[in-house]
């Protein structure tokens, strides 16, 4: 990527440059008619002096012009020019162009939506405070050289990035040449979780497959050997190898589901979605559980739209996995309130919360900062007996992650729980 200095203007057309010598040529002319009429002066000496003043009016000195080129060309840098702009604006991915001090020239709408704090003419060294980048920074201004750097942001999510830093020859404005440094910005976000989804994803499905891989294995010996012939054992055997498969089933289920979402949490949803019509689906989804369980299902929702910007179907699966959680182990108090209330969050800004309530036992606190742990059970054999497989609390924590909301939980033993789902609100214009 070069960048050219801009060539000279052209010369003034020559209608352009007799209107902007008329009042010199008439004053000349009525002059050289006086000096005529008192014979003072001849008339073919005065046609001549006149077409002399003429020439040296219209005719365009090339003197002039050049000191006329330089001059604009010291005031209008080339690298700052509309096309290197529209160049930088293209680029996919994050991109800004800084000058041999580190300040910032141009930048497109990606690096600023990864840096705001990038300004131009401002040096980028204060607004990437990492300190792989400012490394790599001061080393390609100090030697030109191209550099490259990985580094992990944690804000809002982390992010794994790399950065490549990209001398440009660029023209001066005094005909000379110089350096600008090209940063573009890749994410490397994808390749790692995938690499991490398949690591945990081997490690937690071997070690909770195992139990129900081994009472499958155990129940088929004893079909294949002493209950061969025992119909009422083969029933009761079936009917728990059904069990332990639709348990593996759910879980795989849920390992995929959850790779998933943290395979995009670096991506915010920008869909609009209204909440109302998700959670009553959900909630008709899950009256035969309701009813299996008698619990009374309570749902105070607003007859006006509520939009969040989310992808519909996670929202479908946090608020199944919230609903159904309060049916299996708040079952006893028989009542669960679903309810959605406008709020505002600690640093101001406008949220939307859903709470879900139950009735039932409550959990004790020392639970509490470790219920969205992979695989953390209260009490694994309940939660095992209920069909939970330790995933579901886990997975509408990175859901919210990725919605940029939080999960707040509050619990007295014996009071019940109340889990709370807070989104931020979308951001609706008027002409929407």
């Amino acid at each position: 990527m070069a960048i050219d200095a801009p060539s000279s203007p052209p010369a003034q057309p020559w209608s352009d440059r007799l209107r902007h010598s008329t009042i010199i040529l008439i004053a000349a002319a009525l002059a050289l008619s006086v000096v005529v009429s008192l014979g003072e002066l001849s008339a073919l000496h005065a046609a001549i002096v006149f077409l002399c003043i003429a020439a040296a009016a219209l005719i365009p000195w090339r003197l002039h012009d050049t000191a006329a080129s330089r001059d604009d060309v010291r005031r209008i840098n080339p690298v700052e020019s509309a096309a290197v702009a529209a160049v930088v604006a293209g680029m996919p991915d994050p991109a800004v162009l800084l000058d041999r001090a580190g300040r910032v020239i141009h930048l497109n709408a990606a690096a600023a939506q990864l840096a705001p704090a990038l300004r131009r003419n401002e040096l980028a060294q204060f607004a990437l405070r990492s300190p792989e980048i400012i490394t790599a920074l001061r080393e390609a201004i100090a030697t030109t050289e191209p550099r490259r750097a990985t580094y992990l942001d944690h804000v809002p999510v982390d992010r794994w990035m790399e950065l490549m830093i990209t001398p440009v020859p660029v023209p001066t404005s005094f005909g000379g040449a110089d350096k600008c440094m090209l940063m573009t910005f890749h994410d490397q976000t994808p390749l790692r979780r995938v690499e991490e989804m398949r690591a945990d994803f081997v490690a937690n499905a071997s070690h909770e497959l195992r139990t129900p891989l081994a009472a499958l294995s155990g129940f088929i010996d004893t079909l294949q050997g002493q209950a061969k012939d025992d119909p009422k054992a083969r029933e009761r055997f079936l009917g728990i190898m059904h069990n332990q498969a639709t348990r593996m089933a759910r879980l795989i289920d849920d390992l995929l589901s959850l790779s998933r979402v943290e395979l995009s949490a670096h991506v915010r949803p920008d869909t609009l979605v209204d909440l109302i019509p998700i959670i009553r689906q959900v909630a008709d989804g899950l009256e035969p559980l309701a009813r299996e369980r008698q619990v009374e299902v309570e749902i105070e929702l607003p007859e006006l739209p509520v939009m969040i910007a989310g992808d519909r179907e996670e929202l479908l699966r946090l608020f199944e996995n919230l609903i159904e959680n309060a049916l299996k182990y708040g079952a006893s108090g028989g009542r669960v309130i679903v309810s959605l209330t406008p709020s505002v969050a600690t640093d101001g800004t406008p949220e939307i919360r859903v709470l879900v309530r139950d009735f039932g036992p409550g959990i004790a606190p020392e639970h509490l900062p470790r219920l969205t742990e992979r695989f953390y059970r209260v009490d694994v054999g309940d939660s095992r007996s209920q069909g939970g497989t330790g995933l579901g609390l886990s997975l509408v924590k990175h859901i919210l992650n990725r919605h940029r909301g939080r999960l707040l939980i509050e619990s007295v033993p014996r009071h019940g729980a109340t889990f709370t789902a807070c989104f931020p609100q979308a951001k609706i214009s008027a002409s929407a």
